[in-house]
């Protein structure tokens, strides 16, 4: 079977889940030149990609039947399924020859279970997570990260183009779930680092921003602390990414961690923190909201001191 040529103005594409970080995805396909079939549980949330001139879908299952390649990007493993494997899922939808791309966070499990499923039915799967976040998706420079078939990979590259900036192949189904897990690993501790920092420079009574100029651009440089240290201090928390999404990443990669024989303290740490988070009211804020948490812990009232300036 031949893998299709993906070209703008030819190749339609199909979008399921338009929230924080695909309405942003989908939008940038369309002004790319890709017709585009768009569904989200909450039809309300495409409204601004069916003024791009999206159609809409009342199902999964109805994007693919009138699509060449359906990209996904939902919130939880069980969504993932639901929108592909399920009854009315993209895959019942989909023809010999079509593409599905999940972008989700999500199991690499499930990717190699799609793979398979798509596989006997004559269709391609990809798993590609990106990571980035809000600000990424906005500005079409996220990371890539790719599994599946990597003839597939390559004929998708322009799609990719219009998405990101760092677009890399991993290997086959799977691997692009596995290496955003260790992003998100790498992540979890040092948002840490970051909250614990500016915890300390404000009881130190240091200008935070002045900190800033002097800490972001040398060895502790990263882009948590240059994108999302500003957002903490203005008291800014709302989600490039949230929380409970987070604490989700962290749950599959521990449970990779244990299936490996692997021991991840740190991430471990991590994860207990984010549920505390999550306790606190926190779940839908963005994974910064980690400095109110810790704030808490020497009671610190990081709202009201920002609020007060």
């Amino acid at each position: 079977m031949n893998v299709p040529t993906i070209t703008p103005g030819k190749t339609r594409i199909g979008w399921i889940g338009t929230g924080v970080m695909g309405s942003s995805m989908a939008g940038h396909l369309i002004q790319a030149g890709f017709a585009a079939t768009v569904y989200n549980r909450r039809q309300e949330k495409a409204a601004a990609l069916i003024a791009k001139g999206a159609a809409w879908a009342d199902s999964p299952r109805a994007v693919a039947q009138v699509s060449d390649v359906v990209f996904a990007i939902v919130g939880f493993p069980s969504d993932v399924r639901e929108v592909m494997l399920g009854a009315e899922g993209a895959l019942a939808g989909s023809k010999p020859g079509n593409i599905l791309v999940d972008m989700t966070t999500s199991e690499p499990s499930l990717a190699v279970e799609i793979s398979a499923a798509a596989g006997a039915k004559g269709v391609y799967s990809i798993d590609a997570p990106v990571s980035g976040g809000d600000i990424g998706a906005r500005e079409a420079r996220l990371s890539i990260m790719i599994g599946g078939d990597k003839t597939v990979a390559e004929a998708l590259h322009p799609c990719w183009n219009a998405l990101g900036k760092t677009i890399v192949y991993q290997g086959g189904a799977g691997a692009g779930q596995h290496t955003k897990m260790v992003n998100q690993v790498l992540i979890a501790s040092g948002m840490i680092g970051v909250c614990e920092g500016l915890l300390y420079g404000y009881r130190a009574g240091l200008d935070l921003p002045t900190v800033l100029k002097s800490v972001a651009s040398g060895a502790a440089g990263s882009w948590s602390l240059s994108n999302l240290g500003p957002r903490i201090m203005d008291n800014n928390f709302d989600p490039g990414f949230f929380v409970e999404h987070f604490i989700k990443d962290m749950g599959i990669a521990l449970a990779e961690a244990k299936r490996m024989n692997l021991s991840l303290p740190g991430l471990a740490l991590a994860h207990q923190l984010y549920l505390a988070v999550k306790a606190q009211g926190h779940g839908r804020d963005g994974t910064h909201a980690l400095a109110l948490a810790l704030a808490r812990l020497s009671a610190i009232d990081w709202k009201s001191r920002a609020a007060s300036g």
